[in-house]
């Protein structure tokens, strides 16, 4: 019988069910399919049992591709004293040509990668800090449908010739001038009312879903680190909330220059022998975090200064981080006008602002210690 010392099991997951693949350790081993099984907790904690007591004396590894049925697996395997790994799509090494795909070989590959080291594992939130990303992100999808139906009533009126002469859009007497607007045919005034029910429902959901992030988020862990870093110019709660959800413990990173990497926001470089040639950022990583960094770098576009809610928001901070986030606001708005007067564009110069924004960020997190706080229980579906 064969005593290994690790046995590197490649999954590849789907909803109803996955193919389950191992490899030993040792060069003389290939990979073998061990076949399907259900994508549920029993069958999984069978698959662990069977393993074990084949291999009694070796150290199970798993892994399996990053998609949508999320992180329960990784949990529950890391609940039971297992390894687990997951791999973005992406990152999976192919070869040229290889163009034959199944459940099996996906599996065999994964096994067979990861005994040679050649995938790296993505960043894993706690179930926690998933449900506060999740929040985050369905707020911002609500903003988004609100100005799409603003839009969808702005074009109806702007095609039959009906102008608001008033300066502040989609304020009460904004709401108020709508509902005393008369189309000249029913239809459309039919479209006309359902549109504005329709910006009122949307423009209620969104106020909800900011009552709940403002609420949820004082119970975060990550608490602290999102008040703290609120000390920056360009940063505020919901751009704070944003970034420290996508991204998580900012301090595992041991250098900005990771951070900047790992966000996306470096040049792209394409160099060989003598020549260096850069070309524009890799847009990497999590776009949404990205985003959010470059709308805050427009707000280094003036000179620097405390406004009365950037006061508001350094109350109760340390010296040292109000210190950081000055240093930052001096270098930043000095290098904005100093890049316009070049010449550059101003997406450019935002995005050479946000790349610089993420590394004060990173200091300003690696100041502050999160909130201790009792582990949640972590539920699994059957």
């Amino acid at each position: 019988m064969e005593n290994p010392n690790i046995v590197f099991i490649g999954m590849d997951t789907h909803k109803e069910s996955s193919s389950i693949s191992y490899v030993l350790d040792g060069f003389e081993h290939s990979p073998k399919h061990l076949g399907k099984i259900p994508s549920n907790r029993k069958s999984l904690e069978k698959l662990v049992r069977q393993m074990q007591s084949k291999y009694p004396n070796a150290t199970l590894h798993f892994v399996y591709e990053a998609g949508p049925c999320g992180y329960w697996m990784y949990r529950l395997l890391s609940k039971m004293g297992q390894n687990c790994y997951i791999v973005a799509p992406s990152l999976i090494p192919k070869k040229p040509g290889d163009r034959v795909k199944t459940d099996k070989r996906d599996s065999l590959q994964l096994a067979q990668l990861l005994k040679n080291g050649d995938i790296s594992p993505i960043y894993v939130p706690a179930a926690e800090d998933e449900a506060i990303r999740d929040l985050s992100r369905a707020r911002e999808r609500s903003m988004k449908d609100l100005n799409d139906a603003r839009f969808q009533l702005k074009a109806l009126l702007l095609r039959n010739h009906v102008q608001y002469k008033g300066t502040a859009n989609w304020s009460i007497k904004h709401m108020r001038w709508l509902t005393d607007i008369i189309l000249p045919y029913p239809a459309q005034q039919m479209v006309l009312q359902e549109a504005i029910q329709t910006v009122v429902e949307r423009q209620d959901r969104l106020d909800r879903l900011d009552n709940e992030l403002s609420y949820h988020v004082k119970q975060w862990r990550y608490y602290p680190v999102i008040k703290a870093i609120q000390a920056m110019r360009g940063v505020a709660l919901i751009v704070a909330v944003g970034v420290i959800a996508e991204l998580g413990d900012l301090t595992r990173f041991d250098h900005p220059s990771k951070l900047m990497s790992y966000v996306g926001l470096t040049p792209s470089e394409h160099s060989s022998g003598p020549r260096r040639r850069l070309g524009g950022i890799t847009k990497c990583g999590n776009t949404r975090a990205r985003r959010l960094l470059v709308e805050g770098a427009h707000g280094y576009r003036y000179a620097a200064n405390i406004s009365k809610e950037m006061q508001k928001r350094q109350e109760s901070l340390s010296k040292e981080v109000i210190g950081i986030a000055w240093k930052a606001q001096l270098r930043l708005c000095k290098r904005y006008q100093y890049l316009m007067k070049r010449g550059k564009m101003q997406n450019v110069v935002k995005v050479a602002i946000a790349r610089e924004m993420i590394a004060y960020i990173w200091e300003i997190a690696r100041e502050v210690p999160l909130r201790k706080e009792e582990l949640s229980i972590v539920r699994i579906p059957s």
